[in-house]
């Protein structure tokens, strides 16, 4: 726990009021409406401020030092919830894997249940007996978390679809059981088919397959939803396990080899060849360049020499460092991004809690209708059990089935095609955001472009071929493990025979080629550069490349330009998204010259070049201003702003932490898989609209009926199924979704 001090003004004396910020872990919610109740309570605690996360099962809470987190647990608990401190080393239950395990029993013991009801020719002697045999577990074992819910929202005198799952099943389920022991229903000659209305007079029946099918059914759509919120606090898990395991000290001059958590500030320690950083720090002695991709977004490494800044989790590319330690923990620039993923990453109300929210006031109605059914037809001088038994299709038609499917099917089918493109989609927030984004904000490196730089040009003076200026350079840099000289080597037919290799850290290399002294070297660190070589170089900058000026026995021979290249499909893609009503936008660490070149060869107009982590999550919030955002990345740098966009979509070929900070990744690096992803999630959307509205509907058009006699249970329990068979069904068609042609 941390302190957080703030201040408020008295008259004639100001006071600092301590804070402890106090994080718990909540159990027992089952949708949005739960943790609203909870941050409610506990905001009704004096000095308390308090945020309830339902997507990452979390509270967050500021509480004056007078309050304990125990005194935070008793509010929590009094409210019908269960809540704790976390614990690290204790791993929180998975509630996907428990809804899975209860899901396959669920099924196994509910086909025959069905299958007995709904087929008159397998009705055996005493298969009544024998389906509450298999429907008792059901009801109060897989059900249990309608039931409780339904409890712990009775107290507080409010409803959801739990209640009605609750009342609907708890209803069949002990009018079949009073039925089997008071009427002929339990006799083992008992045989019913297909009744369409209630037959005056009825000696009742029972309807166990209704009590299994809606248990069943919404136990189905549970389990789609938990799969979906379990990634939700997966980000930070991501970008914490970027950083070093261990580090090589130097005690007393002695290399010792110890786990990063032993570091202290000053501590000395080596980063060879290949290593990760284990921590910031300051170069204290050696040069080599590192790659800060994963923190800058900078395709090209670093160079790094003595008073230089290194950051923890990055990669040392070639040469050997010894930095000494000024930052560890939480105070690195790792740890800060991965608080900013979670700052950002505060999941917004699913599709699904629509379905909440309008059964905040359906389920009400539906009782009182039950009740009315029950009333009134005593009233008119029927029976009991005719009156209980139409109450009892009342409750039963009314059964939220379809809508608790209406999302989770639709939303499997739609991941499911998607998966078939190469798209993974996080859930049916991410839906709910790929509708109303107006703004598309484009990483550049890895995203546009390939992220690999090679040789786009070669240019020597007079009397210089470009296979001889290629192989001088090639052999000078096949001394160097910078990517920039890999990719001159790789450009090359043949190397010649190097000697005498130095590298100029921030100036380029030197060495002896084939007995000839040959330099490698940054425009800016040649002295006298002729002017058709400085046209050149003005030139290839311009056009956003890196040269690299060649100069052979001191006289400079030739300039070789370097370029990260652009996607094949970029372009496409770009113009696709304006089609679709985005308006994309480049944000980069690269330099403001290299972005707006790239940028107008693939078709946008809106740069924002030279931006850190921090400064593209302020991007995102700047563009949001003016709509909804989507942001596609594939670097931890772009991990916060992933997060913190509306949509975040993370490129296959980038790293865990960007693809666990997204609502959708891509399998391919490819542009125009994001195009796909946004109209596969639009299309998904869309058919989820479609099932919510028929499925209430439905209810609106049979509640009626079954409150009139015209539907038994039993039937209205068919009725019931065959809503979620349109549901299912019309989910389907989500499987012709076609891919854009390339």
């Amino acid at each position: 726990m941390a302190t957080q001090p703030t201040t408020t003004p008295t008259p004639g004396l100001e006071f600092i009021d301590r804070r402890e910020s106090i994080e718990l872990d909540i159990d027992g919610m089952t949708c949005a409406s739960c943790a609203a109740r909870i941050e409610k309570k506990l905001n009704k605690v004096d000095g308390v401020t308090a945020s309830v996360n339902y997507a990452t099962e979390k509270a967050k809470v500021l509480a004056p030092t007078g309050v304990s987190a125990q005194d935070l647990i008793q509010v929590v608990e009094n409210t019908g919830y269960a809540a704790k401190l976390p614990d690290p080393v204790i791993k929180r239950p998975d509630r996907a894997a428990e809804l899975e395990k209860d899901l396959t029993l669920s099924v196994i013991l509910s086909v025959p249940v069905i299958a007995l009801a709904m087929i008159p020719a397998l009705q055996f002697s005493g298969w009544t007996w024998f389906s509450l045999l298999l429907a008792t577990p059901v009801y109060f074992w897989v059900g249990r978390r309608f039931h409780r819910s339904a409890l712990v929202n009775l107290r507080h005198g409010a409803t959801t679809m739990d209640t009605l799952i609750s009342m609907g099943t708890t209803a069949a389920y002990f009018y079949s059981v009073w039925a089997l022991f008071f009427t002929h229903a339990g006799s083992l000659d008992y045989t019913h088919g297909f009744e369409f209305t209630l037959e005056r007079g009825a000696q009742g029946g029972v309807y166990f397959e209704a009590v299994v099918g809606v248990i069943t059914f919404i136990t189905a759509g549970r389990w789609f939803e938990a799969n979906a919120r379990t990634k939700a606090s997966e980000a930070l898990r991501a970008l914490l396990t970027l950083g070093a395991a261990e580090a090589t000290v130097l005690r007393d001059g002695v290399e010792v080899r110890i786990p990063v958590e032993q570091l202290a500030v000053g501590d000395e320690f080596i980063v060879r060849p290949g290593e990760k950083v284990a921590t910031d720090g300051v170069v204290v002695s050696g040069t080599s360049a590192v790659d800060e991709s994963m923190i800058t977004g900078e395709s090209l490494p670093v160079d790094k020499a003595p008073g230089d800044k290194v950051v923890g989790a990055t990669v040392n590319a070639n040469g050997r460092l010894i930095v000494r330690a000024t930052a560890l923990g939480a105070d690195t620039e790792l740890s800060r991004m991965a608080r900013m993923v979670e700052e950002a990453q505060t999941r917004k109300a699913p599709v699904q809690a629509l379905a909440d929210k309008i059964s905040g006031v359906f389920v009400p109605i539906v009782l009182a209708i039950a009740l009315v059914t029950l009333v009134g037809w005593l009233l008119a001088g029927e029976s009991v059990l005719f009156a209980a038994t139409a109450a009892v299709a009342v409750l039963i038609i009314a059964c939220p089935c379809a809508l608790g499917l209406a999302t989770p099917v639709a939303l499997l089918v739609g991941t499911g095609r998607g998966a078939k493109l190469g798209i993974v989609i996080g859930g049916p927030d991410v839906l709910e955001q790929a509708r109303a984004v107006k703004t598309i904000a484009l990483d550049k490196t890895g995203t546009v472009t390939n992220g690999d730089l090679k040789v786009v040009s070669v240019n020597p003076v007079d009397g210089v071929t470009s296979d001889e200026l290629t192989r001088w350079a090639a052999t000078a840099e096949s001394g160097s493990e910078h990517p920039l000289a890999r990719a001159i080597v790789d450009a090359a037919g043949e190397l010649g025979e190097l000697t005498e290799f130095t590298n100029l850290p921030g100036e380029g290399v030197r060495a002896l080629v084939d007995g000839v002294p040959v330099a490698v070297s940054r425009p800016d660190a040649v002295t006298e550069l002729p002017a058709e070589l400085d046209r050149v170089v003005d030139a290839s900058q311009a056009r956003g490349e890196t040269p690299v000026v060649v100069s052979r026995a001191g006289t400079p021979v030739g300039v070789i330009s370097l370029a990260d290249t652009i996607k094949e499909t970029s372009q496409q893609a770009i113009a696709r998204f304006i089609e679709l009503g985005l308006t994309p936008v480049l944000v980069t660490g690269d330099n403001e010259r290299a972005a707006r070149a790239v940028a107008a060869k693939v078709g946008i107009t809106e740069v924002r070049a030279n931006v850190r982590p921090e400064g593209k999550v302020a991007v995102v919030r700047e563009l949001q201003t003016h709509g909804q955002v989507a942001m596609v990345g594939d670097g931890v740098n772009d991990a916060a702003a992933l997060a913190a966009a509306d949509l975040g979509i993370a490129m296959g070929s980038g790293t865990d932490a960007a693809k666990e900070a997204a609502g959708i990744t891509l399998m391919r690096s490819d542009l125009m898989l994001a195009v796909d992803a946004i109209r596969l999630s639009r299309a998904t959307l869309r058919t989820i609209r479609t099932n919510l509205f028929w499925a209430f509907a439905y209810n609106t058009a049979a509640i009626p009926l079954a409150a009139l006699g015209f539907l038994t249970p039993m039937i209205a329990g068919a009725a019931m199924a065959f809503s979620s068979v349109f549901v299912v069904a019309n989910s389907l068609l989500l499987r012709r979704f076609k891919p854009e042609a390339r």
